[in-house]
């Protein structure tokens, strides 16, 4: 069972093209399929359309949110509610071609839980979109260890599994394999086309590139110390509390000889009591995160491992 996830906002223009489109491929793929669209609250007529295309196709379904929640919510929306062992998310604009789709599906027959999209060839602006792109990508990569040439795009196949263990929230479905990462998933990268743009305006600008920045930062702490965040602000108040700790020490020993600290050394003696207290936040700071990643993961049952399969001699009986 394959199912197709589409979230959009205001595509009014591409809509029926991309049905027509996407159909004619998935019949030729010769395997049950659905397509589920979430529109993410758009003001144009969307839905309606969506809604006469769902009185004619049985395989299709439409979710339709309350209100604006962005890209990421549009996805999870679309991800709890797909019914396939595979779900494949693209870009309802056009801008993702569905004659990519076997490209992608062929990856995951080879085994791989993930198989990612990349824009080679991408019909963006060099300076607004392309330079920007290509730092942030490389940066997600170094950060993730995930070699990866574009975590940007959306059009990526997915073993359900493996996406339905993934919690989205903010705007991080475009780091979706780096969080699968944690879990061990195994991540392929398919060349894919980048049709420009037929018709209306596109929801990304340079403001964006910030917030990717600050989403970089989130994946490093959340791959490297979601199950262990002393030992990221253990370190910081270890450090900040020593050097507080000697400041204040050698200030000591100079008012033990005479000398005078506070009208000679006052900036020194406020930054070494400041450096102490801050040491004592992050190791405060470190305890309360190891508290609440206990209650996380023990209140909703989490585990802190992913099970690819399990091998006996007894299943094999079974079979």
């Amino acid at each position: 069972m394959l199912s197709i996830v589409i979230p959009i906002h205001n595509e009014e223009p591409a809509i029926l093209r991309l049905y027509d489109r996407l159909t004619t491929v998935l019949e030729g793929v010769g395997r049950p399929y659905e397509i589920v669209f979430v529109d993410d609250a758009s003001t144009d007529r969307s839905f309606d359309l969506l809604a006469n295309l769902v009185e004619t196709d049985g395989r299709l379904r439409v979710v339709r949110l309350r209100r604006n929640f962005g890209q990421t919510a549009a996805l999870s929306a679309g991800f709890d509610e797909a019914k396939g062992d595979v779900i494949v998310a693209m870009d309802g604009d056009l801008q993702h071609d569905p004659s990519d789709l076997p490209a992608l599906l062929a990856k995951i027959d080879e085994g791989y839980d993930i198989a990612s999209g990349w824009r080679k060839q991408r019909n963006d602006n060099m300076v607004l979109r392309k330079i920007p792109s290509r730092i942030a990508n490389w940066l997600m990569s170094k950060v993730s260890g995930i070699d990866l040439h574009d975590f940007g795009t959306t059009f990526k196949a997915y073993r359900a599994e493996v996406i339905k263990d993934v919690n989205l929230y903010g705007e991080l479905h475009r780091f979706i394999p780096a969080l699968a990462s944690f879990y061990g998933a195994r991540i392929a990268e398919v060349p894919i086309q980048n049709p420009p743009r037929t018709g209306g305006a596109s929801h990304y600008g340079i403001g964006r590139t910030f917030n990717v920045m600050f989403d970089i930062i989130t994946i490093r702490f959340l791959l490297k110390y979601l199950t262990r965040p002393m030992h990221f602000f253990g370190r910081i108040g270890l450090a900040s509390f020593t050097a507080g700790g000697a400041i204040l020490a050698f200030l000591l020993v100079k008012k033990m000889f005479g000398h005078e600290i506070i009208l000679a050394h006052g900036p020194l003696l406020f930054t070494g009591g400041l450096l102490l207290l801050i040491g004592l936040m992050m190791f405060t700071t470190g305890l309360l995160g190891e508290m609440i990643t206990r209650t996380y993961f023990e209140s909703q049952g989490r585990r802190i491992y992913a099970v690819r399969e399990i091998r006996s001699k007894q299943a094999q009986k079974a079979r």
